[in-house]
């Protein structure tokens, strides 16, 4: 379709302060995944919830700096605003420790009908967010679903509940690797991907693999591409990067091969800047 007719896109769930070795940077995969998306020229919705306290109104600013859109923000008056401490290995693989319980926990269901909607596992690690999200993504005309498992939040019936109403499902190749025995599905990648789209009526399966490239199922048709050499600082949002620009040549109507491209690319120029949210350079 043409770019002034592509859908608006509403990521729902955590935004989070991501506290990293040389400070804090906004981040939360939705939030993140919206920062790219609008980058990419397609509109979007950003619906969270924050804590009315410092981080709280840092991050409202914040997202104002960035361009994000600010209508759909909820506001918490007794829980916090998330953050995350981030630990970088030597080779800029990221780990979490989140701050528990947060804002995000507590996400109402927003009161309108959205187009297409992005939303993933940890927001619903409470019941009331898992509920808001699961309700509104189920109105969506499409969903995307990030499965993005941070153990120990996550659990296969999560996923299970949230495959179930996904129209597209990205995941790495260690959750699918995890998930071909949890939901008994062939371990081979194409052969996941493939019955994983079977058993719960997905459109596409992507399947990322770091530096080795990513995979993509789609129109009954396994795509591959290979990762690029580069000079990584970390790994914070490069998913969310490429779950972008999935999502971007998705709507746009492209052909799997040139989306999974692009988004591989996106991925891995994510990847040499610190931070989820750098500016794209343009062409990326």
């Amino acid at each position: 379709m043409p770019a002034n007719a592509l859908p608006t896109v509403t990521c729902i769930g955590e935004l989070l302060w991501d506290v990293l070795p040389a400070g804090r940077k906004l981040g939360g995969a939705p939030v993140n995944v919206a920062f790219h998306l609008a980058q990419l020229g397609v509109p979007v919705r950003v619906v969270t919830r924050l804590g009315r306290d410092e981080p709280g109104i840092a991050a409202r600013e914040m997202l104002e700096a960035h361009g994000l859109p600010l209508d759909d923000l909820q506001w918490d008056e007794h829980l916090p605003t998330g953050a995350a401490h981030v630990t970088l290995a030597a080779s800029g693989e990221a780990t979490y420790r989140f701050v528990t319980p947060a804002a995000w926990d507590a996400i109402e269901d927003p009161a309108f009908t959205p187009e297409v909607v992005v939303f993933g596992s940890l927001a619903q690690r409470d019941a009331r967010s898992a509920t808001a999200v699961r309700e509104f993504a189920g109105r969506a005309r499409a969903r995307v679903y990030d499965v993005n498992l941070r153990p120990p939040f996550v659990t296969v019936a999560t996923v299970r509940a949230s495959l179930e109403i996904a129209t597209i499902a990205k995941l790495n190749d260690a959750e699918a690797a995890q998930l071909a025995v949890e939901l008994d599905l062939p371990a081979a990648l194409p052969r996941f991907a493939e019955s994983l789209a079977q058993a719960f009526d997905l459109e596409q399966v992507c399947i990322t693999r770091g530096a080795s490239g990513a995979a993509l199922w789609a129109r009954d048709r396994w795509s591959e591409t290979p990762g690029q050499t580069i000079e990584m600082v970390d790994t914070v949002g490069a998913g969310d990067a490429f779950l972008a620009a999935l999502i971007r040549g998705w709507v746009a109507g492209e052909a799997p091969d040139v989306v999974l491209q692009s988004a591989n690319r996106l991925g891995a120029y994510v990847a040499t800047q610190p931070g989820a949210m750098p500016r794209h350079p343009t062409p990326y």
